[in-house]
C-alpha cells in the first residue's frame, strides 16, 4: 500500500465513499431495469401480444 501520509484517512474515506456511490448507482439501475421490464411484460400482456 502507497504511503498516503498524514492524509491517509481522508484518501481511504474518499475512496470508500467513491465506491460505495459506484454500488449504489450499480444497484439503483439493475433495480430500475427490473422494473420497466416488469411493467412492459405487463403492458404487452394486457394488449394480447404475449
Amino acid at each position: 500500500m502507497p504511503d498516503l501520509g498524514k492524509y491517509a484517512f481522508e484518501v481511504i474515506l474518499a475512496y470508500g465513499g467513491s465506491f460505495l456511490a459506484l454500488v449504489a448507482l450499480v444497484a439503483l439501475s439493475v433495480i430500475q431495469a427490473r422494473r420497466s421490464k416488469r411493467r412492459l411484460e405487463e403492458t404487452e400482456r394486457r394488449r394480447g401480444n404475449g
